[in-house]
């Protein structure tokens, strides 16, 4: 290399260090030699390795994707950090368990822990359109919903009818008013979504009982039940008749009303007035409903017959328990099935659905309670005789009481539109419950101890009902809690308020409260004892919700 060549680049070294424009603090100080780089930008990471660190394998070996396994892993000493020594149980569920139990076991579970799809042979070659399977989903979860079932059964009913079809990707969502259901091809594709509003609410357990049995045969993969042929059931059952027709349903409320009346000591008299008020009521309720006029309307005027007969009995000074009349009268308008589908929500986490449930059976107590007061407050204020210390003297006549527990049961199942096929088995659960509540009752059990107990056994017996016929269990448990419903509290509280002893009111109308907290959440904890020895399928116990423990 000659002399001019070697001064060259100290020449450029020297403008490069003593160049005056250069002023940033990482400029290179004077007089420290820099070696020069290959042109390439160096790594500057904080966690890049340093020099001399390097081990001969890191040399040899390219540089890999965060997915790769890493060099520190061996298939002999695997870390237990992530999956267990054991390995991940494989979760399949039972064949022959009713769809009820095996889609309320998956949806209780994480999504990525579900059981895969198995392909099921269907009559059309390339699988119904999504859409379709959607709106069909959605109809049937709509009906269920109308009819009274919890949230959780409708979900489950729904998740069934799209994991049949080919989508299982789905996830429905209830609430009180409205329901919804998504469907991800893949992770890749965009989500479908449907959703359907639930405007009008019917009791019809007869309809609820056919979408059961439909949804049954759709997630058999036996029946190989098409989508045309679902649609057509579906249309069937929204143009069938109810089972009882008016007069009947009439009837049966009059016979509740009379049958609740003897539960708390009244007689034949007590027995026919009580009817009387109950059916004159329910043909007023008719009338408002034929104008148009909403429900809590018809709930206030349904209450004034009864009422009115008890105050007219107590105006005449006639030997005849007035207060029997009155309740049992209340009997027939007490929202025992919402009360009950609404703690049900609650207690299975779908609170947005168990408040609005809870706020409807708020409204309709709050239209009952003005009915009756009306009455009652022109009943004291003419001179009616009404006394609240009446339910004490209630006489124990353990054979009539039972019979007429069961006769209660059976009009409350002919209000439901149940079928005929389970009105006979609802109404001897009606009457175990009462049976079994008397029997604690007697033993000096608290009232709300005793209704928990019956109620729970309610749901225990419907349940496996259920099960036996893969139905609901509505038909076989709503009826059946009739004769435990908290008429007497009810009505004796509302006539302390309308004597000016709002205190002692107050006190009757909590217990009344907890008397119906009690019923559902002893027919709630009945079921769930019921699916525990039952064999769903899954790896250990079914899990439930955390604790959130205050977070």
């Amino acid at each position: 290399m000659s002399e001019a060549e070697d001064r060259k680049p100290r020449s450029d070294e020297a403008r490069a260090t003593f160049d005056p424009e250069i002023t940033s603090e990482f400029a290179i100080p004077e007089g420290l030699a820099v070696a020069r780089g290959s042109g390439e930008s160096e790594t500057t990471s904080e966690f890049a390795v340093p020099k001399g660190l390097e081990s001969a394998q890191a040399e040899t070996e390219p540089e890999g994707s965060a997915f790769n396994t890493p060099r520190t892993y061996s298939a002999k000493d695997a870390p237990p950090a992530f999956t267990p020594a054991t390995g991940v149980p494989m979760l399949t569920l039972v064949t022959d368990a009713p769809w009820q139990d095996r889609m309320r076991t998956m949806l209780r579970m994480p999504v990525a822990e579900r059981p895969a799809l198995e392909p099921v042979a269907r009559s059309e070659d390339e699988g119904p359109a999504v859409p379709r399977v959607l709106d069909l989903t959605l109809r049937i979860g709509e009906l269920l919903l109308a009819g009274g079932e919890g949230a959780e059964d409708v979900e489950a009913a729904m998740f069934a009818v799209c994991r049949s079809y080919g989508l299982d990707r789905c996830e429905p969502t209830v609430t009180f008013t409205l329901l919804s259901i998504t469907y991800q091809p893949s992770l890749v594709e965009d989500p479908v979504t449907a959703s359907r509003t639930v405007r009008r609410r019917g009791t019809d357990y007869t309809r609820l009982a056919a979408v059961f049995r439909l949804v049954d045969d759709i997630t058999d993969p036996e029946t190989h039940l098409s989508l045309e042929e679902a649609y057509r059931r579906l249309a069937e059952m929204r143009r069938n008749r109810h089972p009882y027709p008016g007069w009947a349903l009439t009837m049966a409320s009059g016979g509740l009303a009379g049958a609740a009346s003897v539960l708390v000591g009244g007689d034949a008299i007590v027995f026919v007035a009580a009817a009387l008020g109950a059916m004159l009521g329910d043909r007023l309720a008719w009338l408002l409903a034929g104008r148009g006029l909403p429900e809590f309307y018809q709930f206030s005027v349904a209450a004034m017959p009864p009422a009115a007969i008890g105050v007219a009995f107590a105006l005449a000074d006639v030997d005849v328990k007035a207060s029997a009349v009155v309740t049992g009268g209340l009997f027939a308008l007490l929202p025992g099935r919402a009360l009950v589908a609404g703690v049900q929500d609650g207690l299975t986490g779908f609170y947005i659905t168990a408040s609005a449930r809870l706020l409807e059976v708020m409204y309709f107590f709050v239209a009952i309670v003005i009915g009756v007061l009306t009455v009652l407050y022109f009943g004291v204020q003419v001179g009616g005789e009404l006394n609240p210390d009446a339910a004490l003297n209630i006489q124990s006549r353990p054979v009539l009481q039972i019979l007429a527990s069961m006769v209660l049961s059976l009009t409350f199942a002919v209000l439901l539109q149940q079928e005929r096929s389970t009105v006979l088995w609802v109404t001897l659960n009606g009457g175990v419950a009462w049976s079994v509540y008397g029997a604690l009752h007697t033993a000096n059990f608290s009232p709300v101890a005793s209704t928990a107990v019956a109620a729970g056994l309610v749901g225990l017996f419907g349940q496996l009902l259920a099960r036996y016929q893969f139905a609901s269990a509505l038909p076989y448990t709503t009826a059946a809690i009739g004769p435990l419903l908290p008429g007497s509290a009810t009505y004796f509280g509302l006539l302390s308020i309308a004597q000016s002893h709002v205190d002692k009111g107050l006190v009757s109308l909590a217990k009344a409260v907890s008397l119906a907290m009690a019923i559902a959440i002893g027919v709630n904890l009945g079921a769930e004892i019921s699916r525990l020895t039952l064999r769903i399928g899954s790896p250990g116990k079914r899990r439930a919700a955390k604790r959130t423990r205050g977070f």
